[in-house]
């Protein structure tokens, strides 16, 4: 099955342009969840930058592709590690602003040793706030693919459109039902949501039975849902791909795997173009994200090329 998209061809200056979040994470690594009113020391605390779209795009370049992040950072220490993160990875920033006064994006993240699994709690700054007027119609479109999350529909909505314009595929990272949601869904080629998305807007239970309306309704090129271990489920042309998960072990820590999902879904899609398989690209999105939960932090296991080739071959 192939996948029914078509992006400009090596013209422009990007391979991908990502719009939406950045954080710094600050992981404690835990032995369980912690008791109310109790005292628990961590097994490690770190400080590691991340957030969707910021991870997504160091992710396509860990994997050899021209990358641009647009954004917008605290003035603060946070922000500054987390623009130099990104400027160390070879992701252009040229089109981020830093906004004067204000504190970067910050994530508290509980990891559960036994599991690798995460609670997260955050914060961010609402003079980050990005809208449609804020939004970069010149770098928008200096890519050959554009990523968005959800985290701020109004500028997401009008990064798509100019993508779209552009002849640039969309794709979003979604995770939760915000308002103008609906809309923006209608401008995206390529749907990547949780697990709990399609029901939370379709109303039905049943993943494949949301999966299925949410691609009727909005007729992209691929829906898709990831699944965390169990790997992911998808629809293409009307066709479901289940693709299991790959085992990476030991599992540290699974922050920051969707998103790694989403950059190398992009990658391998920029690799094949029209001709790649979607299971090809599926295969190679879940074992990117895998190998991501080797260390802790969203982006210090971000794999190579060469890793995620050669986790794929060997299934």
């Amino acid at each position: 099955m192939r996948i029914p998209l078509r992006f400009p061809g090596p013209g422009p200056p990007f391979d991908v342009v990502g719009l939406g979040l950045n954080s710094v994470d600050l992981l404690a690594t835990v032995t369980g969840h912690p008791r109310p009113n109790s005292k628990q020391r961590a097994e490690r605390l770190t400080r590691q930058p991340g957030g969707q779209a910021a991870t997504a795009m160091v992710t396509c370049a860990r994997l050899g592709w021209k990358a641009r992040y647009i954004g917008r950072f605290g003035d603060d220490e946070h922000g500054a590690l987390g623009i130099e993160s990104l400027r160390r990875e070879g992701v252009d920033v040229s089109a981020s602003v830093t906004v004067k006064g204000a504190r970067n994006q910050v994530a508290l993240i509980l990891v559960d040793a036994r599991s690798g699994d995460r609670t997260i709690v955050w914060d961010r700054d609402p003079a980050l706030t990005m809208r449609a007027a804020d939004v970069p119609r010149d770098a928008v479109v200096s890519g050959r693919i554009l990523l968005v999350d959800c985290h701020e529909t109004e500028a997401a909505l009008e990064a798509a459109r100019h993508a779209k314009a552009a002849g640039m595929p969309t794709v979003i990272d979604v995770e939760e039902v915000r308002p103008r949601i609906d809309e923006l869904l209608r401008t995206i080629d390529v749907i990547i949501a949780s697990e709990d998305f399609p029901s939370a807007l379709t109303g039905h239970g049943d993943l494949g039975r949301a999966l299925s309306a949410l691609a009727d309704e909005f007729r992209p090129a691929v829906a898709c849902v990831t699944l965390g271990r169990r790997g992911s489920l998808a629809l293409v042309g009307g066709r479901e791909i289940r693709t299991p998960g790959f085992t990476v072990t030991p599992c540290i820590d699974t922050t920051g795997a969707g998103d790694v999902f989403r950059g190398a879904f992009i990658a391998a899609y920029l690799a094949g173009g029209a001709d790649a398989p979607a299971e090809d690209v599926l295969a190679y999105a879940n074992a990117a994200a895998a190998l991501k939960c080797r260390r802790l932090g969203a982006r210090d296991a971000i794999p190579t090329r060469q890793e995620v080739e050669a986790l794929v071959a060997s299934r």
